[in-house]
């Protein structure tokens, strides 16, 4: 349990939980939006080639970028949803490590351990996905991530990969910040709005998390891979670490600029949090549950 601590006392240093003073509670006001029911599950192929890693580094744990060559592969279109999840758990008897020794939650502009944080009850005891099945699943551990993919005939992708399906999906490639903002300045990623952690404007419509596919498909087709929630991939990051990319809801122009293709984070393997999710890959020519 000391581990866990730690794991929310890091979380809080390194992404400083944004919100403003009001208890962070997620309004279903987004179900006109969200993908349709024929593009759940649905998957894009990212063509062999090379990019820069790296390229536009902020932070120290970004490195130095150097140029690297990818092989092609499938990746989903969207985070996974907390409806594929379910129908995962449903046909396998799955427990996650949340519902075994609870989750990182942020609430009232603060971290805390929550024993009833899990990915059924996503703000802890009273609340539910109902209504949210579009939504990324979260409080899940890289574990959590990795047994779904098994079981959905996937994987989860190498930091690598991640980043080429990002870069790839710039619209402006000499712009960074291209996959959060448009040309206006407007959030085109679900991204903190304001003065962070004092208020939350909410300028994109969402206080915490939104259906997936709420905001545009990038240049290669895949939605939400900047913003919304932190996803897993499966490079470690150090010992009892993975790396996690994209940024969240959580990250602020103030403060956490990792809504970017270059960002990475690390994360304790076997916790999960109320910002971190995942999506999976496939190697081309493997087809599986969608």
């Amino acid at each position: 349990m000391t581990g866990r601590y730690a794991a929310i006392a890091a979380i809080a240093s390194l992404i400083a939980a944004c919100a403003d003073d009001r208890p962070v509670k997620q309004e279903i006001a987004d179900a006109a939006c969200g993908l349709a029911d024929d593009q759940q599950g649905a998957f894009v192929e990212i063509p062999a080639g090379s990019f820069e890693k790296g390229r536009d580094a902020l932070y120290p744990e970004e490195g130095v970028s150097t140029q690297r060559a990818v092989d092609g592969f499938a990746i989903q279109v969207h985070e996974v949803t907390n409806d594929q999840f379910a129908a995962f758990v449903e046909a396998t008897g799955y427990v996650t490590d949340a519902e075994r020794a609870g989750s990182a939650l942020f609430e009232n502009s603060n971290w805390r351990l929550a024993d009833d944080a899990t990915w059924r009850t996503p703000e802890g005891a009273g609340s539910t996905i109902e209504g949210r099945g579009g939504h990324p699943v979260v409080h899940v551990s890289h574990a959590d991530a990795r047994a779904y993919a098994d079981w959905a005939g996937g994987r989860l992708p190498s930091e690598v990969e991640w980043e080429y399906a990002a870069a790839q999906g710039l619209r402006d490639p000499d712009n960074p910040f291209s996959g959060a903002f448009d040309d206006d300045g407007q959030p085109i990623a679900n991204v903190w709005q304001g003065i962070f952690p004092y208020q939350n404007t909410t300028t994109d419509g969402f206080l915490t998390t939104a259906a997936t596919g709420c905001f545009p498909e990038s240049e290669a087709g895949l939605y939400d891979m900047i913003g919304n929630v932190w996803e897993w991939t499966d490079t470690p990051f150090g010992p009892g670490r993975h790396t996690i990319k994209g940024g969240s809801h959580l990250c602020a122009e103030n403060y956490c600029r990792r809504y970017r293709p270059a960002s990475r984070q690390p994360q304790e393997s076997d916790f999960s949090a109320s910002h971190i999710g995942f999506r999976i890959v496939r190697d081309l020519g493997n087809s599986a549950r969608p």
